[in-house]
């Protein structure tokens, strides 16, 4: 695991793009700060820039670097969430623009696996995870699911968990407006 997470922050150090295994589905991974390397996953997906995509941190304390105002009720949802969760906040910051939504928000999973983690701890900036498939095709439920196309087209493949089976499962996303009001997108 030390060796994939060196190299992986290695490549996306350089402005390449990873596909690595993430608390939820195998993900295809960037410097969520970079606009070209956000750009190239883009590309890869064959998705429309103007669909964001989420990012991964290692922990709330790095939210208000990456997040204007995180409403209070956002501390609560994360303290309580027994499963993976995308919280969608308004008035992203210190992103590549690309990234963001067309309403400046930003979907921003916390991970707590411990691969994903820890390549979030190393890289020190968040991570964009997006599902690891071509937009508009079934998310792959495991590494042996992902397409050649994905594959080829990355700049390094992780080796860590790729034997797994199990059928891993999205995050719940939930979009909170600066009130605090919020919105159940998928449960």
């Amino acid at each position: 695991m030390t060796e994939d997470i060196k190299k992986a922050c290695q490549v996306m150090m350089e402005g390449g793009v990873i596909l690595y295994p993430t608390d939820t589905i195998w993900g295809i991974g960037c410097d969520a700060t970079n606009e070209e390397a956000v750009k190239r996953v883009y590309e890869i997906k064959q998705r429309s820039d103007s669909k964001a995509m989420l990012v991964l941190i290692d922990s709330p304390a790095k939210l208000n670097y990456y997040v204007k105002d995180v409403p209070s009720v956002a501390w609560d949802l994360i303290d309580v969430a027994d499963k993976p969760l995308t919280i969608i906040y308004s008035g992203a910051r210190n992103l590549a623009p690309n990234l963001l939504a067309e309403d400046g928000s930003v979907g921003i999973r916390i991970t707590g696996e411990a691969f994903s983690q820890r390549l979030c701890q190393q890289f020190r900036k968040a991570i964009v995870s997006t599902s690891a498939n071509i937009s508009g095709q079934p998310s792959p439920a495991c590494f042996a699911d992902i397409s050649e196309e994905i594959k080829s087209a990355v700049d390094y493949i992780v080796g860590f968990r790729q034997d797994e089976t199990a059928q891993a499962r999205p995050s719940s996303i939930i979009k909170l407006d600066a009130g605090g009001v919020f919105k159940i997108i998928r449960p």
